[in-house]
């Protein structure tokens, strides 16, 4: 299959981007594991929680990403730049909201969520839910200013700013989970390790740092796009109504989508610590497999975004189709190479031969699985981009309460199959859905819904 050109140029800056993003999150996952089975297991059950926050933070984003695509491929880069303002105080505004209201009830949360684990699990899972929601807020703001930006066609400069938070974080986890002792100049350098706390810190100040430069980076403009006269600030309910008839269906799709995971995430947690650890290092080695799928998926959403701005229907679809063709070619490519090696990969999180076994299973069968990931994820990404958030937040809701949490709750808990049983739920909900998409893109329903 040829690669085309404007999918190249766009996507392989995006791609880089969401390997570092996937890198935030393994790296802390890959130290975390080598200080034993627990703090892997902890930080698993918080990040189903946080997850479910970045998904809908993610998803109020694709409002801001597809207006600016939509306003971009029309020539109206005035209103772009104004829709940037009432974007990301609308997103801090919420963002805000959420962290403090699940401030007040973080014991209580992990306590009848995750009741039935044991006591130095849930421990490890208060501390590290303490310091990560303080992080919503940044990770909200970045995730609004990374999907401007791609909105744009500028996918470079998150790419640069992911790489450096996962620098910083890369950095600061390594010294402030394991700790250090060295002698420089004739001083001794100690630092104590702080364990599970360290990586929660590491994490939190790579957010921090990130969301500041992107706000300078805004500020100072682009050569598309710049955030002029932040202050006195009016709201435009116009914009803000055209940001959340795509932002809000998205980001309650997302939400109930992932607390559905979280039910799911508990279903394991009764299983034990062996198969908590083995669903975290395989969803950690599953997001490391999908950053070339998830990348192409955020490029359907802008590419298809600036077709319909710019009413080319035809060009829309058709790149919509070439995307999720060309991610499912590479998707069945990586899927082979993980496959064999997948024993080694687990090995890199873990020393419990027990935990590599399962972990290893999980990811062989996700490998076989990523041949329908596309039409489920790509094709997704696409129709929102043409503002049909409506239809995608329906049957990913369908797709996962009906299909993933009863098929994985008969597999794994009524016929004993145990987390493999809620992995092939997972993967009879990727079929549903990916076939529901491929009946909406045959019809013009999808191309409906334009904004601008």
């Amino acid at each position: 299959m040829l690669i085309r050109k404007d999918v190249l140029n766009l996507t392989l800056p995006i791609v880089i981007e969401q390997t570092f993003v996937m890198l935030l999150g393994v790296c802390n996952t890959m130290m975390a594991g080598h200080i034993g089975e627990e703090a892997v297991s902890a930080i698993g059950m918080v990040d189903s929680i946080n997850n479910m926050f970045i998904s809908f933070f993610a998803a109020l984003s694709v409002g801001a990403t597809v207006v600016v695509a939509q306003q971009i491929g029309q020539g109206k880069t005035k209103e772009a730049n104004e829709t940037i303002k009432q974007a990301l105080v609308s997103g801090a505004i919420i963002s805000t909201v959420i962290t403090l209201f699940i401030w007040i009830f973080r014991d209580i949360l992990i306590n009848r969520l995750y009741g039935s684990a044991a006591q130095t699990l849930k421990t490890d899972a208060k501390l590290y839910i303490e310091f990560t929601l303080l992080t919503y807020p940044f990770i909200a703001i970045e995730q609004i200013s990374n999907g401007i930006l791609r909105g744009s066609g500028d996918t470079k400069t998150p790419m640069f700013i992911t790489l450096f938070m996962n620098i910083v974080n890369i950095f600061l986890g390594y010294v402030l989970i394991y700790g250090v002792n060295f002698r420089i100049l004739g001083y001794v350098i100690d630092m104590p390790s702080h364990g599970i706390r360290g990586a929660a810190i590491a994490i939190a100040v790579a957010r921090l740092v990130g969301t500041a430069i992107i706000l300078l980076i805004l500020i100072r403009g682009t050569k598309v796009i710049k955030i002029r006269k932040m202050f006195p600030f009016k709201l435009l309910i116009k914009t803000q109504k055209d940001i959340f008839n795509i932002g809000i269906p998205a980001g309650v799709e997302q939400l109930l989508f992932n607390t559905g995971k979280l039910i799911v995430q508990v279903f394991i947690v009764t299983m034990g610590t062996t198969s908590i650890a083995a669903n975290t290092i395989g969803m950690s080695i599953a997001t490391m497999i999908n950053v070339i799928g998830s990348s192409l998926a955020l490029a359907a959403t802008t590419l298809v975004g600036q077709y319909v701005g710019r009413n080319d229907i035809q060009g829309a679809r058709s790149t919509l189709i070439y995307l999720t063709q060309f991610a499912t070619v590479c998707m069945a490519v990586i899927g082979a190479l993980f496959f064999p090696i997948s024993p080694w990969i687990a090995s890199l999180y873990t020393d419990s031969r027990e935990v590599i076994r399962l972990s290893s299973t999980l990811i062989r069968t996700n490998s076989i699985a990523l041949l329908v990931w596309p039409i489920s994820f790509v094709l997704s990404s696409g129709l929102k981009g043409a503002g049909d958030t409506r239809y995608t937040m329906t049957t990913a809701i369908v797709g996962m309460w009906i299909f993933r949490i009863f098929t994985g709750y008969m597999l794994g808990i009524v016929l004993n199959f145990g987390v493999l049983g809620i992995w092939i739920g997972m993967y009879t909900d990727w079929v549903v859905r990916g076939l529901l998409y491929c009946f909406r893109l045959q019809g013009e329903q999808w191309i409906k819904h334009k904004i601008v």
